[in-house]
């Protein structure tokens, strides 16, 4: 989903790295009021265990392989918030030392995976949350965490329409269909880090965070 150097045109990539200056402004200033102490550490943490766990690749059909994005494993421990800046941290660390997605894409790729992840899978997640209830967290999880993933692979595709790179009915579906897919595996990966902070530090998930703070 990290889109290289020559894939956006100019209007694109200008639009979106503004969206995403501006978005990463309101969270730190969302942060910055409604920030628990206890959780400035736990970014820290969160940060580092998503760069290395998006090292690992599975594979997903012909050929192809999806990584963990962990937007939604963030957002549900540290609220949407506090996510959005872990994630842009992260993206913008992988651009810069490994060339994962292009320099001037930056913007692009903070949107989707950095903004709207997050705030995709909080919103899920708050929704299940109240639909089924504190016993089904972890369904929410999955849920949450499969969203983001289609969420943000639609978004890519949509910019990469409006680049002019491919058509959108061409490049919509193969996106979403593949990250379908792999949305199965972020959502079981989620579901399975929950489950451990859930017996270890069920406190880290109580209460529900909402989009002012926790």
């Amino acid at each position: 989903m990290h889109i290289p150097d020559g894939f956006l045109n100019g209007a694109t990539m200008t639009a979106t790295a503004a969206i995403s200056v501006g978005g990463l402004g309101v969270a730190v200033k969302m942060a910055g009021r409604h920030l628990a102490e206890r959780q400035v550490p736990m970014m820290g943490m969160m940060g580092a265990f998503i760069f290395v766990a998006q090292m690992l690749n599975f594979p997903v059909m012909g050929g192809t392989s999806g990584h963990l994005i962990g937007a939604a494993l963030a957002a549900i421990v540290l609220g949407p918030w506090a996510a959005i800046i872990v994630m842009s941290l992260v993206i913008i660390a992988q651009c810069l030392i490994f060339q994962d997605g292009g320099l001037l894409a930056l913007g692009a790729n903070i949107l989707n995976m950095g903004i709207i992840a997050p705030l995709a899978a909080y919103l899920v997640h708050r929704f299940f949350t109240k639909v089924v209830g504190d016993r089904g967290r972890l369904v929410a999880g999955f849920g949450a965490a499969w969203f983001s993933v289609v969420a943000a692979s639609a978004v890519t595709a949509l910019e990469l329409a409006i680049s002019g790179t491919v058509p959108l009915g061409a490049v919509l579906p193969a996106m979403v269909g593949v990250h379908s897919l792999i949305g199965i595996g972020e959502g079981l990966a989620t579901v399975a880090v929950l489950g451990l902070v859930r017996v270890a530090r069920k406190d880290l998930l109580q209460p529900e965070r909402v989009l002012g703070g926790s």
